[in-house]
This record gives C-alpha cells, structure tokens and sequence, in this order.
C-alpha cells in the first residue's frame, strides 16, 4: 500500500478522486513510476465507484501503457481494478480473468493482503456454492498469514462468508459468522463498520424469526444514527419490515415511507433493486 491509501473514503468516491487529483500532481513519475501508477489506479476505482465506467477504464489505460515488464505492485493493483470496473459494469467474464491475473501475481510475489483481495473479489463475481468455498479460502488464508494487511481483511471476509451462507438459507451459520465479524469489528474499534455488522446480526434474526430480537437491535441503530445525523434508510426498511410482521400498520407505513425517501437516492439501487424500492413506496402509501 502507499501512503496515498489513508486518503480513501469510500463512502464518498467523488470526495476521494478529488484528493487523489490533487496528491497526483505533486508525485513524479520519474522520482517514483510504482507509487504514481498505484495512485492512477485509485483514481480509477473511485471512478469506478461513481459509475463512471468509461472515465475508470480510460484512467487504468493510461497505467498499462506504463507497466514495466518487471512485475511488481502496481501490475497487482492495475488488474484489481480493472477487474471491479469490469464488474461493476456487469462484464463478470473479463472481470475474473483480471482477479486471476492479480491473485498470480500477488502470490508470486508474496504480497499477501493483495491477494486475499482477490480471491474475495472472485468470490463476489461466483455463484453461491463457489462464493461460499472462496470466502472460507479468503478467510484461512488471511488467518494463517502473518503479513496484518491480509489480516485487516477478516472483518470483511467474515461479513461475505455470512452473506453467502444468508443467500443460501443457512441462517444459523450466518448469524454465527456474522457475530464473528461484529467482534472483529468491535476490537478494531470502528464505529462504521460495528454499525454495519449489527445491522447483518439483526437481518438474520428476522430471518430466523427471532424478531423481537432483531427489533431490539435495530431500534438501537435508529437512535445511534439518529444521535449522529446519519439516518440509514436500511434500518427504516428494517423496521418497517418488522413492524409490518408485528401488524402496527402505522409505524410500518413511517419507516417504509423514510425508507423509501433515503434509498431511492441511490443510483445502485435503483438499478438493480426495482422490486425492492417499488415494495417500499407501495407499502408507504
């Protein structure tokens, strides 16, 4: 990783481009080609991130027109994102060629949080039973490394084995390793993520029927996120599911309606979760 790493926020890309825009300009290519070539392919996957595709795919051209023969990390990183652009544009084919050619190359050159990334990313792009082996790859592997930026992985590896095992309808293994994650979480300290992994724990106890359970949980976010200024439009969805369950139309139409309000602004979302976002409008009214 270079320093430039730090600046990451991911959840505002466009905010992060900017700063990688601006510590670009006092980087020299001849002072430092390798740490130049791994800013450009941040830049790309903040663009990425943006759905800015094209301007992503053309940022990355830019970086393979100056990889040397010589393999080092900035060919890793150059095949990482291009593979999530390539992902993110629904092109799954070309996306795992370049997560294989940067899983190689991490390996060979001994550089393991690189290649945990990855094998966690082929593990997004597969079907359910593949994901599922991918993941618990991912997470031994990290394990067993004794380099901390493939240990840094386990919270999100954690996160995705419990997704995968939800997606199947294994809930009680997910609730399990979705528990394993809010630890990890909760000894890293970091508040974002321990928000985003109790909210796992309590979408699994809905699934198990476990609702007042869930309930309890997800009313406890709604104060935190609203003691911070942040309201999260999944713990409305949340709740009003769960009231919904509970048959107080009243308060499920509210969160449906907040839910809907806060989710429908997300271009993601409304690519890809029609359905979704029509359940929450529909059930608001």
């Amino acid at each position: 990783m270079t320093p430039y790493d730090k600046l990451w926020n991911y959840r505002d890309p466009s905010e992060t481009e900017i700063k990688f825009r601006e510590t670009l300009k006092e980087t020299s290519v001849e002072k430092n080609l390798s740490e130049h070539l791994q800013l450009l392919t941040q830049i790309a996957r903040a663009q990425g991130l943006q759905r800015k595709f094209e301007e992503a795919h053309q940022t990355l051209d830019e970086v393979g027109k100056q990889l040397t023969e010589q393999q080092n990390t900035e060919h890793i990183r150059y095949f990482l994102e291009r593979g999530r652009v390539f992902n993110s544009s629904s092109n799954k084919r070309n996306a795992e060629v370049c997560f294989r050619s940067a899983l190689d190359i991490a390996k060979n050159l001994n550089q393991d949080g690189y290649a945990v990334d990855a094998i966690h990313m082929l593990a997004i792009i597969s079907p359910p039973d593949a994901s599922t082996a991918l993941n618990e790859e991912a997470i031994v592997f990290a394990e067993n490394s004794e380099q901390q930026q493939a240990k840094n992985w386990l919270g999100s590896l954690y996160n995705n084995l419990a997704w995968s095992y939800f997606d199947k309808g294994e809930y009680e293994k997910a609730l399990s390793v979705f528990l394993r994650a809010l630890q990890f979480r909760e000894e890293k300290k970091s508040a974002y993520e321990i928000f985003l992994a109790k909210w796992s724990v309590a979408r699994t106890l809905r699934a198990l029927n476990r609702n007042d359970d869930a309930l309890k949980v997800q009313l406890a976010l709604l104060e935190e996120a609203s003691n911070t200024g942040n309201h999260d439009g999944y713990v409305h969805e949340e709740l009003a599911e769960l009231f919904l369950l509970n048959n107080d139309k009243m308060k499920s139409t509210f969160h449906f309606e907040k839910a809907y309000e806060l989710l429908s602004a997300d271009p993601h979302l409304a690519q890809n979760e029609g359905p979704r976002l029509d359940r929450m409008k529909q059930l608001s009214k």
